[in-house]
């Protein structure tokens, strides 16, 4: 009889404590009625605060477990990804965490949508940015340190972001470019194929000129050039016969097409020099001009 008793009594406070529990849990913000009432508790947001944390301590393994044998700048252009990435993961948990607690998301989602749409006609060129982002950090069709052409301007690549990529130009100033850029515009690339280019320095000389020693004059002026490279060879081009004057140009390889503009005034100005002590003249544009007297 008093092993019931205590029995009795142990189910009593047992419930009693449950009811406590369960009563504190939905202690909160109540409003709204039928499928419309919305009810913010104490429980629904200790189960928003334990669901983000573990779907940031499963994000986190993923993301260890792609980039564990990764190269350091892949490892951060993955990284880059799976920021953005992250956000589409909270935006369903936290839909999902409303739905199961009972709370009608249709209007949520109906809202969402109709704000995604604007969204998506406001912000249209940072969403073309970020999808160029995802392309170009995915195919590596740009790498830190290559060197492009983008609407005149050349620069060193030092930074690729999901939004935009940093580049450095010759007159060592930062230029930020958007990286829809990249997916809708022809881009140069200098160094995607291989560091070394092939680049040129192009000269006229007068009619009556002795090109075999011409061809000889610039092939010495890249001799002892600095940056440019003993192989491949350089060579000579006998481009055209021009309106004023006989037109070449001297071709040869770099492995640093940043400082292409710095070595191409040396080597003018090593032609200018090895032009005169050999007689050759570089001709100015002349143009005949024909005056008929009429009676």
């Amino acid at each position: 009889m008093q092993k019931e008793v205590s029995e009795k009594i142990a189910e009593i406070v047992k419930e009693d404590i449950w009811g406590s529990i369960k009563d504190f849990f939905n202690l909160g913000i109540h409003f709204g009625e039928g499928d419309n009432k919305i009810q913010i508790t104490i429980g629904l947001i200790l189960l928003f605060v334990v669901s983000f944390m573990i779907a940031k301590f499963l994000l986190r393994i993923i993301r260890r477990l792609f980039t564990r044998k990764m190269e350091e700048n892949d490892k951060l252009k993955f990284i880059s990804v799976f920021k953005f990435l992250n956000y589409v993961v909270y935006i369903i948990v936290f839909f999902v965490i409303l739905g199961t607690s009972g709370v009608n998301i249709t209007p949520f989602l109906a809202a969402s949508a109709a704000l995604l749409i604007g969204l998506g006609l406001a912000l249209q060129d940072i969403f073309q940015d970020i999808i160029g982002g995802i392309f170009i950090i995915m195919d590596k069709s740009l790498l830190v340190g290559d060197i492009i052409e983008v609407e005149g301007k050349v620069g060193r690549i030092i930074e690729i972001k999901l939004r935009t990529t940093r580049a450095i130009t010759r007159d060592d100033k930062i230029i930020i470019i958007p990286n829809h850029k990249f997916i809708q515009n022809s881009i140069y690339n200098f160094t995607q194929n291989r560091k070394t280019t092939r680049e040129c320095v192009s000269v006229g000389v007068a009619y009556g000129s002795d090109t075999s020693k011409v061809k000889k004059l610039l092939l010495e002026s890249v001799k002892t050039q600095s940056g440019v490279l003993k192989n491949p060879k350089p060579f000579v081009a006998f481009e055209d016969f021009g309106d004023s004057s006989l037109d070449f140009s001297i071709y040869f390889f770099i492995n640093d097409s940043f400082k292409i503009a710095a070595i191409r005034s040396d080597i003018r100005f090593t032609i200018d020099s090895l032009f005169r002590n050999n007689n050759i003249t570089i001709p100015f544009p002349q143009r005949d001009v024909h005056i008929f007297k009429t009676e």
